[in-house]
């Protein structure tokens, strides 16, 4: 894992079309932008998580 230090409104560039950029902080809680293809699906690690489980259960069900 690479771990970067970053100020507000300071960017990572990852590729050449995806742009990460601390917009606020707050306390503990950081706010990122984020700024990419519309073609690549940027989700929370959580939701991401809720969509594998659902085409996991898809695939399934379709097995039956």
């Amino acid at each position: 894992m690479l771990v970067l230090s970053r100020h507000r409104d300071e960017s990572i560039i990852i590729g050449d079309d995806i742009v990460i950029t601390v917009v606020d902080i707050r306390g503990d809680k950081v706010r990122l932008g984020i700024e990419a293809p519309s073609q690549i699906p940027v989700h929370r690690q959580e939701i991401y998580e809720a969509i594998q489980r659902e085409k996991a259960r898809d695939a399934e069900e379709g097995q039956a």
